[in-house]
């Protein structure tokens, strides 16, 4: 039986919304690609509309903020804390529209946004450059959506808000971390360190900490799902629970059909990507929270004794803001070390695995046996 056309749309949004662009047929990712793009053209115009606001407001494409900010400036620390949050939520609320209408009507507006930004205040003085700028950031979007890596990326971003909701619970776990990086965050040499070492250098070291436990997660990923991509790995029960999906009613086949390689890379990078977002939330919210506590108690004087005279000032992306360059290089540091620490606990714990690991595998079974079904009625088709 050959899926009709609503079916057929419906079972694509489906993998996509779960970051699989690999299983689609060939030349359906190209499609809509326009109103598919809408949720992040949506959350760049949120970033425009910002900065157009910065410019309007200070009169300045950067942002910098040294020494007491005035009342301007902290409405400016305001508009840098929330627009990453409104970005995100604008995104979220286009994306739950079905409507193509709607989508396009997003992405159009998009556009006029963005020629306002060049006009009014966009990232940079020169309005050329802004236009550069623009269409880098407009063609990057259209070629992600129509690659596949968009869906990917919004999943990712989707998982991370899920995440949000049991962060709680990871937090109890990274407390034993906690309570050691407390002496390290209150370490001299530490201090010194990071009001020497050079942005570029810690990068460097953060991305060799992250690499190692990325590997961590990976190895134990792929033991795990290794058996389910097998093509005799399907079981009576997983049928069932495609009821209320788009492929409640299309036919299946007994024996799974050995996925592609792509295929295989997608679904298991989605499912160690999720497990990197994870414990990545966890890490970045322990590093706020020392970032917070870094404000409350290190004072100018604690701050000069700690790094022998340093900076009181900080530069985060471009802008200079009133936070000492040494208390980001430290929550920097602390937050590679707290997702390290989770991340060896993730492979080795077995409660962890238990809560988080196990509902991943059993979505995946799902996911596979709409794959199979999906496959079966297209090829019918």
């Amino acid at each position: 039986m050959s899926p009709t056309s609503e079916q057929r749309l419906a079972a694509e949004r489906w993998f996509l919304q779960r970051g699989l662009p690999a299983v689609l047929r060939p030349g359906t990712l190209v499609r809509r690609t326009w109103t598919r793009s809408a949720p992040a053209f949506a959350a760049f115009a949120v970033m425009l509309g910002f900065s157009i606001l910065v410019v309007a407001v200070t009169g300045r494409h950067t942002i910098d903020i040294d020494g007491s900010p005035t009342r301007t400036e902290w409405f400016l620390l305001g508009v840098v804390v929330l627009v990453l949050p409104a970005a995100a939520l604008v995104g979220w609320l286009v994306s739950r529209a079905e409507d193509l209408r709607v989508r396009g009507a997003v992405s159009t507006a998009t556009m006029v946004v963005a020629a306002l930004a060049v006009v009014f205040g966009g990232p940079s003085s020169y309005v050329i450059v802004d236009v550069i700028v623009e269409l880098v950031v407009i063609a990057l979007i259209l070629v992600c959506t129509a690659t596949g890596i968009g869906s990917i990326l919004g999943w990712a971003a989707r998982v991370t808000g899920a995440n949000l909701a049991s962060v709680g619970s990871m937090l109890l776990r990274a407390l034993p971390v906690m309570l050691l990086t407390v002496l390290v965050f209150f370490n001299g040499p530490v201090w010194t360190m990071a009001s020497t070492v050079s942005r570029g250098r810690l990068w460097m070291a953060l991305l060799f900490l992250f690499a190692i436990a990325a590997a961590f997660l990976v190895s134990g990923t792929l033991s795990r799902v290794r058996p389910i991509l097998q093509p005799d790995a399907k079981q009576p029960e997983d049928a069932a629970k495609l009821t209320g999906t788009p492929f409640e009613t299309l036919p299946d086949r007994p024996r799974r059909v050995a996925l592609s390689k792509p295929e295989r890379i997608n679904v298991v990078f989605v499912l160690a990507l999720s497990q990197i977002v994870q414990v990545l939330t966890v890490a970045v919210v322990t590093g706020l929270l020392f970032l917070a506590l870094g404000l409350l108690l290190v004072s100018p004087e604690m701050l000069a004794a700690l790094t022998q005279g340093g900076s009181t000032d900080g530069h985060v992306l471009g802008m200079t803001l009133p936070i000492p360059d040494a208390l980001i290089q430290v929550t920097m540091f602390l937050t590679a070390l707290t997702f390290m620490y989770l991340a060896a606990r993730a492979v080795s714990d077995k409660e962890y695995r238990q809560q988080y690991l196990d509902p991943l595998i059993d979505d995946l079974r799902l996911t596979l046996v709409a794959r199979d079904r999906y496959r079966a009625a297209t090829a019918a088709r």
